[in-house]
C-alpha cells in the first residue's frame, strides 16, 4: 500500500450507545461533571464546549511532563510551578482536541513530545548537514527523493534551517524506498553531488524536478551545477556509494521507520499523526531553544542561501509519510 495512513487531521468516529433509550427504574446515575478550566496563556474560546470539556478533563488527569512536579499540568500552569514544559502542554492538547483526535490519540501525542523517556541518541557524522555544530536544535530527516510527501515537508525543514541558523542544524540522511523505481538513482545522484560539495543545491533540484529523475534529468542537473560529469557517472555506479545509503537506511530501521519522511528533533520522533499542521513543527523547533536557555532569534530573510520551491508546493497541513514497502 503506497500510503501509511489517512491525513492526520481525520479522526473515525465512533457510534457509542444501545439502539433505545431507557428510562432508568430508579436512582438515575448523572455522568460526572468535569469543572471548568481556565489556565492563563491557553486560548479555549474557539473550543466547543465539548471540546472544552474533553480538554478540561485531559489537562486535569494528565500529570505535568517533568518527573520533579508530581500535579497535573492543570495545577502545574495555574499555580505556575517550575516545569518549563507544563503550559506548552496544555497547548499541544488543546490543539489536538481541535484537530478532532480521540483521547489515547491525544495522550500518545502528550507523550511523545514530551516524556523523557522517548529521546534517542543519533550518529551524525558525516551526513550532509546545514547550520551551526553548535545548535540547540538538531533535526535529522530520513527521505527518499521521488517520495511526494518528502517534497512536500522539505520547504518546512528548509525554512527552518536558514531562518535559525545558529540555533537549529538540519541533518539529511538517505532512505530510498522500494516502491520508487527512482528512488535509489536519485539518492546516488545526491551523494555523487555531495562528494563534489554540491549536496543541498542537488537536494533542491531533485525535490523540484520529482517528475524527472531518469539518469539523463540527472546529468542534465549535474552539468547545471557544473560538476565532473566523468566523476559523477562513476560515483553513481559505485559500491562505495551504495554502501553508504545502505548505511543510513540501517540506521533508519534499527530506529522502527515505517515511512518516510522519518523525522527526529533533538533525538525525538516526529509522529507526523500527531501533527495537526506543518506550523507543529515549527512551535516544537521553538520551544526546543527556549527550553535550551536561549531566544529564539531568526536570521534576516535575505540570509537564506537556496530559495525553497513555490509555496505552492508546501501543504497547510502536515503531510502523511510514504510506507516504505
Amino acid at each position: 500500500m503506497h500510503f501509511l495512513r489517512t491525513s492526520p487531521l481525520l479522526a473515525a468516529i465512533a457510534l457509542l450507545g444501545s439502539s433505545t433509550c431507557s428510562k432508568p427504574d430508579v436512582g438515575e446515575v448523572k455522568p460526572a461533571v468535569t469543572p471548568e478550566v481556565s489556565l492563563k496563556g491557553v486560548d479555549t474560546s474557539p473550543l466547543t464546549p465539548r471540546e472544552r470539556r474533553e480538554w478540561a478533563a485531559q489537562v486535569s488527569e494528565l500529570l505535568a511532563p517533568c518527573p520533579e512536579v508530581p500535579v497535573s499540568i492543570a495545577q502545574c500552569v495555574s499555580e505556575n510551578r517550575p516545569c518549563k514544559t507544563c503550559l506548552p502542554a496544555a497547548q499541544l492538547l488543546l490543539k489536538q482536541v481541535q484537530a478532532g483526535k480521540a483521547k489515547k490519540e491525544r495522550e500518545d501525542a502528550f507523550h511523545a513530545r514530551f516524556d523523557a523517556g522517548k529521546t534517542k541518541t543519533l550518529v551524525t557524522d558525516g551526513s550532509p548537514e546545514i547550520g551551526s555544530p553548535d545548535a540547540v536544535v538538531t533535526i535529522v530527516e530520513w527521505a527518499d527523493f521521488e517520495c511526494p510527501f518528502c517534497r512536500a515537508f522539505f520547504p518546512v525543514l528548509d525554512e527552518l534551517a536558514h531562518k535559525y541558523p545558529t540555533q537549529v542544524r538540519l541533518v539529511y540522511k538517505f532512505y530510498p524506498l522500494q516502491a520508487h523505481a527512482h528512488g535509489e538513482l536519485s539518492a546516488r545522484a545526491a551523494v555523487a553531488a555531495m562528494n563534489q560539495g554540491k549536496f543541498w543545491e542537488m537536494h533542491h533540484m531533485l525535490f523540484e524536478n520529482q517528475d524527472h529523475l531518469e539518469q539523463s534529468d540527472l546529468e542534465k542537473y549535474a552539468r547545471a551545477l557544473n560538476l565532473d560529469l566523468g566523476k559523477f557517472r562513476a560515483d553513481l555506479g559505485s559500491k562505495e556509494l551504495g554502501e553508504r545509503i545502505e548505511k543510513d537506511k540501517k540506521q533508519a530501521e534499527e530506529l522502527g521507520l515505517d515511512g518516510t519522511p522519518f523525522l527526529f528533533i533533538n533525538g525525538r520522533y516526529v509522529n507526523l499523526a500527531y501533527l495537526a499542521s506543518q506550523d507543529d513543527v515549527s512551535d516544537w523547533v521553538k520551544l526546543d531553544i527556549e527550553l535550551a536557555g536561549q531566544t529564539p532569534r531568526p536570521a534576516p530573510s535575505s540570509s537564506a542561501a537556496v530559495a525553497p520551491p513555490p509555496a505552492t508546493a508546501t501543504p497547510a497541513r502536515a503531510p502523511a509519510p510514504d510506507n516504505k514497502k
